[in-house]
């Protein structure tokens, strides 16, 4: 008998699953993978319009319900939300918030790779994918849970650290987001081009565009997704409050089709890669399911 494959996507934002990773989930799906998501925050601290919050109580609730229908839409086995505040950019307010994920992580890290090795215990995850080492673009939340990701990619197999009720588990494979350098090279260019500073970009000038070229780290997996960018639009568009289905995102969606071609880039982690360039096409490559099948009876035994 062959285990199912399955996949974790441990992420911060109601958001970050469609637009970044929309078509990838959706290939993923295709081919028959279990994918589970793992929201860390409730995404409160986003920019939202007024005239959006009508028939909602908070933020927090439009932004989790604008998650609830890109999930529909995507497929997911089941979706883990954390409940983490926001914890907004970096330097702001909104990261000394006790209830946000960042200030968390800074005081109370052990609670945070409690929640997070819970969850991989429950899904028993073959592959885990979560942000690079910058978190995208900088953001904490995106920094904290790729951290807490990382470390309960190794907790998760120890049977020292215990979470109660749930099995020791070891996935095989963990990746990091990447994309082409080309995409910040022209956005780079563009930005000058138009007279402004890349390192001082989005609403509140807290986007640095040059950190994000120099943190972009090396690919590994290069993943075919051109039959799913309907369903990347579909999903993002759910994020209304974000700005998904709007003309910007639409230019901004076409733009990744044109930079990304028809791939989706990974970088590997572990196991560690022998050289820096593209040696998969396939997540589950070099991945015995068979052996995981007798291990996962054991351990259930």
């Amino acid at each position: 008998m062959t285990e199912t494959k399955r996949l974790l996507i441990s992420l911060a934002h109601p958001d970050d699953e469609s637009f970044g990773y929309g078509a990838l989930i959706g290939r993923c799906i295709a081919d028959g993978i279990e994918v589970y998501y793992l929201c860390a925050t409730n995404g409160d601290v986003g920019t939202v319009d007024p005239a959006m919050l009508n028939g909602y109580n908070s933020i927090a609730e439009l932004r989790l319900a604008e998650l609830d229908c890109a999930s529909e839409i995507l497929g997911f086995k089941k979706v883990f939300k954390l409940g983490y505040k926001d914890s907004g950019m970096m330097n702001t307010d909104a990261n000394n918030h006790p209830d946000s994920l960042w200030y968390n992580w800074q005081h109370d890290s052990e609670d945070v790779l409690q929640k997070v090795t819970r969850v991989i215990r429950q899904v028993r995850p073959q592959v885990i994918l979560t942000f690079n080492r910058y978190g995208g673009y900088g953001h904490p939340d995106h920094i904290a849970i790729q951290r807490a990701t990382t470390q309960a990619f190794e907790l998760a197999g120890d049977a020292n650290f215990v979470t109660d009720g749930v099995q020791p588990h070891k996935p095989h494979k963990l990746y990091y987001s990447s994309f082409p350098k080309i995409f910040a090279h022209y956005t780079i260019w563009r930005t000058r081009l138009k007279g402004k500073d890349p390192r001082k970009m989005g609403r509140n000038k807290d986007i640095d565009y040059v950190k994000i070229l120099k943190n972009i780290e090396p690919a590994h997996l290069k993943l075919n997704i051109q039959s799913y960018f309907d369903l990347w639009e579909r999903a993002s568009a759910c994020h209304k409050s974000q700005g998904g289905g709007s003309q910007n995102q639409e230019i901004i969606l076409k733009l990744l089709r044109y930079m990304f071609g028809r791939h989706s880039l990974l970088t590997r982690i572990y196991p560690q890669p022998p050289a820096n360039r593209i040696d998969e096409t396939d997540l589950f490559a070099n991945i015995d399911l068979k052996t995981i099948e007798s291990t996962t009876e054991h351990v259930h035994s």
